[in-house]
C-alpha cells in the first residue's frame, strides 16, 4: 500500500499557559500567591506542548507530511489545543482523540524575570490514553510511528507497561517501523517508581528507534550510576561526567534489548548514534534505508552547532524531529546525526519549542555555509574525527 503520509506522532500533548509575568520584579514574588491578594499581570500566552506537538509540528515545519495522534478532553482547553493546530493544517489532527469523559491536559508555566519556572501541571486525557486510541487504520497508511512521552502517562508505565507494550506490538504489526521517546520521571513519582528495567525489557523488542536523552537511559537501565553521577556533578548536570565508554556500552545493550537504532540525547554535547547489524536492520519496516549497509554497525558522535541560546524548550523533540526527517529522507547516517543537531540548536534560539526552526532546505543549507560545532574531542580507542561531515566515528 501507498502510504498517504510519512509519519504519525502519538504520545503526550497539553496546552501551555503562560502568563506574562515581566512585570513582577524577584523580590516581589514570594508574595505573589499570598491568600487574599489580587495581582495584577500581563496576558497570558498558549502553545501546545508535549512530544505530539513539539516533535509532530516540528516535522511539518520541516516539511514531513505527518498526523498527530493526542488524547484531548472535549472542553474548552481541548478547543484552543484544536485551534493552535489548525493554525498549522487541519490535517494534523487527522488522529486525535476526543474523549468527552476527560479533561484536556494543561500546565501553568509561573516563569518570572530572574527566577527559575515553577510548572503547575495537569495530566487530564494524557493518564487515560490507551493502546485502544491508537488509530492503526492510519497506521498501515503511514512509514513511520513516533511515540512519545511514556512516563508522563499513567496507563504506559502502570503493569510493567502492558499498554506500552500494546501499543508498539500492533504497531509493529502493520509493517510501520516504530520509534520511541521518553522523558525523565520524578524519582519521587509512581512513574519514578515504575520497573523501567523490565518495561524496557518488553518493549524494546518492539522498537526500531530508540532516542532517550542520556540521563533517561541511565535512570532507567542503570539507576545506581545515575544517581552516582548526578551525586558527583552536583548542580552542574551530568554531561561532563559521560565518556565515549559509558555511550558505546549503553548502546550496545539497547541494541541486545531489540532497538536497531539507539540515538542519546546529549544535550549541549550533542548527539550519539549506535546501530544493529544488516540482519537485524532489514527488519525495520516501511522507513527503513534502501542502502542497508550504510546504516549497519555504526557508531557516530555529532558536536552541537554553536548558537546563542534563548531557551531549551523542546530541543530535544526538535533533534529528534531533524534526525527522523533525514531518515526518512533515506539519507546516510553522518547526515542524519548533523541534522538532529543542526535542527535542535536552531530551536534553542527561540524561547519555545517551535519558533526558532527553519524550513529543512534553509537548516541543510546553514550548515553547508560551514556553520560552526561547539568544541568537542573523543580521546578513546578507535574513534576519529571524519572532516567531511565534522562528527566523530569509530571504526
Amino acid at each position: 500500500m501507498t502510504a498517504q503520509f510519512d509519519a504519525v506522532i502519538a504520545g503526550h500533548l497539553c496546552l501551555d499557559i503562560i502568563p506574562d509575568l515581566s512585570a513582577v520584579s524577584p523580590d516581589r514574588f514570594p508574595t505573589l500567591f499570598q491568600p487574599g491578594q489580587l495581582r495584577e499581570i500581563g496576558p497570558a500566552t498558549c502553545s501546545t506542548g508535549g512530544a505530539v506537538s513539539n516533535t509532530g509540528l516540528a516535522l511539518h515545519i520541516l516539511g514531513v507530511p505527518v498526523r498527530l495522534m493526542g488524547k484531548i478532553g472535549d472542553d474548552a482547553f481541548g478547543q484552543v489545543v484544536r485551534r493552535i493546530i489548525d493554525a498549522y493544517d487541519p490535517r494534523l489532527r487527522d488522529g486525535m482523540a476526543v474523549d468527552p469523559q476527560a479533561s484536556t491536559s494543561y500546565t501553568l508555566v509561573i516563569s518570572p524575570p530572574g527566577i527559575d519556572r515553577l510548572f503547575l501541571h495537569c495530566p487530564g486525557a494524557n493518564d487515560t490514553f490507551t493502546a485502544a486510541d491508537i488509530r492503526y487504520d492510519l497506521l498501515e497508511r503511514a512509514r513511520l510511528f513516533h511515540f512519545g512521552y511514556p512516563p508522563l502517562m499513567r496507563q504506559m508505565y502502570r503493569r510493567n507497561g502492558d499498554q506500552l507494550v500494546a501499543v508498539f506490538r500492533q504497531a509493529k504489526a502493520t509493517g510501520i517501523t516504530t520509534s520511541l521517546d521518553m522523558s525523565l520521571p520524578d524519582p519521587s513519582s509512581p512513574s519514578g517508581q515504575a520497573d523501567w528495567p523490565a518495561i524496557l525489557r518488553r518493549v524494546l523488542p518492539f522498537v526500531d528507534i530508540f532516542l532517550p536523552s542520556i540521563e533517561e537511559i541511565l535512570f532507567m537501565l542503570r539507576p545506581n550510576d545515575y544517581r552516582r553521577m548526578v551525586a558527583q556533578a552536583g548542580s552542574g548536570g551530568i554531561l561532563p561526567l559521560v565518556t565515549p565508554g559509558l555511550l558505546t556500552s549503553l548502546g550496545r545493550e539497547l541494541l541486545e534489548l531489540g532497538v536497531k537504532i539507539a540515538g542519546l540525547k546529549l544535550g549541549d554535547r550533542g548527539f550519539y548514534l549506535c546501530t544493529a547489524g544488516q540482519d537485524a536492520l532489514a527488519s525495520l519496516g516501511r522507513a527503513g534505508p534502501a542502502d542497508l549497509a550504510a546504516w549497519a554497525g555504526r557508531e557516530l558522535w555529532a558536536a552541537c552547532f554553536q548558537v546563542r541560546v534563548a531557551g531549551a524548550t523542546g530541543a530535544g523533540d526538535a533533534t529528534i524531529a531533524g534526525f527522523l526527517t533525514a531518515f526518512l529522507r533515506g539519507l546516510p547516517p553522518e547526515e542524519a546525526v548533523t541534522a538532529a543537531t543542526a535542527v535542535g540548536a536552531c530551536s534553542v534560539e527561540a524561547p519555545d519549542a517551535l519558533s526558532g526552526l527553519r524550513p529543512w532546505e534553509d537548516t541543510l543549507d546553514r550548515v553547508r555555509r560551514g556553520w560552526p560545532r561547539r568544541p568537542l574531542t573523543v580521546n578513546a580507542p578507535g574513534w576519529w574525527f571524519n572532516p567531511a561531515y565534522r562528527i566523530w566515528q569509530k571504526t
